[in-house]
């Protein structure tokens, strides 16, 4: 499955034909019917967010159809701000309407009523009844056309987040890889610091006692024994290396869901914050230059890490 970026735009147009004297639709080699009166061009843009966020920006007589509209998206998107944007365009259309009964019927009585009650209103002329009947007749089928040109901009929307989140997971494998070389650099570092610094704690425990004639009172052996006690605490709490097996883990669980693709965004989300805490932890028990630098680079690859998982849904 693959791994779906929550960045990206597109658009599709689906036509509604005119009705022929059989009453079938002739549909051309592009997908618009021959002879066609209108089509409807449907734009999908779609940015980061929390959650699935839909906006709709379409004429008022396509309003009926947004929960329809809703359930497409929602049932092909998880994740991200997803704005749809619909229009009519009119065709050129050389074949006259061919108005049915039922159509002039109801066009006779509203012309009644209306001079019923405006007596100086102007009868409807031939070209404006046409007009009439020619628009009646596309209304109805305009849903359908509106709800195929959905679907098509729905599918090349999927599309387009799948390429993205292809170039993304390729970034964030990128970064994973250099939190692993980052990783490899400081754990032969973590034995010679963690004997240095002790090295160093015993020579300044050793001068503060013979400072404070401590030596004199106390058996020497005594000291020494609570001096290595003192070291080999003092070794514990600054020796990275159980962070580094953790970063590990986490580097390892992101290879994981990466390769596993689909709805991974907020899982790794919350596994780089354990990525940042551990590096966090790195640099405040580091006591030499070679692993702060490290811990700094490790920060730098996260963040970079983070900047990218915000996209993916």
């Amino acid at each position: 499955m693959p791994v779906y970026s929550m960045t990206g735009y597109a658009s599709a147009t689906a036509g509604a034909g005119a009705t022929s004297e059989t009453g079938t639709i002739a549909e051309g080699p592009t997908g618009r019917t021959n002879g066609s009166a209108a089509s409807v061009i449907v734009e999908l843009r779609s940015v980061n967010g929390r959650f699935l966020d839909l906006n709709f920006r379409m004429p008022d007589e396509f309003r009926a159809l947004e929960p329809s509209l809703r359930d497409l998206l929602a049932a092909s998107l998880r994740r991200g701000k997803v704005e749809l944007r619909m229009s009519t365009r009119a065709e050129t259309d050389t074949a006259w309407p061919q108005p049915q009964p039922d159509q002039l019927n109801r066009l006779s009585r509203l012309e009644s009523t209306v001079q019923g009650w405006l007596p100086k209103a102007q009868p409807l002329s031939v070209h404006e009844v046409l007009q009439w009947c020619k628009g009646g007749s596309m209304t109805e089928r305009l849903d359908e056309v509106a709800l195929d040109a959905a679907r098509r901009a729905i599918a090349g929307l999927t599309d387009a987040r799948a390429r993205e989140g292809e170039r993304l997971a390729k970034v964030l494998m990128e970064r994973v890889k250099r939190l692993r070389e980052l990783a490899a650099q400081a754990e032969p570092l973590v034995p010679a610091v963690v004997q240095r610094q002790q090295q160093k704690f015993l020579e300044r425990w050793q001068e503060a006692l013979d400072a404070a004639g401590a030596a004199q009172s106390v058996p020497r052996e005594a000291l020494q024994e609570r001096a290595i006690s003192e070291a080999a605490s003092y070794a514990i709490r600054i020796d990275v290396a159980e962070e580094l097996a953790r970063l590990r883990a986490h580097l390892d669980e992101i290879e994981r869901l990466l390769k596993k693709g689909g709805e991974v965004g907020k899982r790794l989300d919350f596994l780089i914050q354990e990525l940042l805490r551990e590096a966090n932890t790195l640099g405040s028990k580091s006591s030499s230059l070679e692993l702060t630098n490290i811990s700094v680079e490790m920060k730098v690859a996260i963040e970079q890490l983070r900047e990218q998982v915000q996209n993916l849904e």
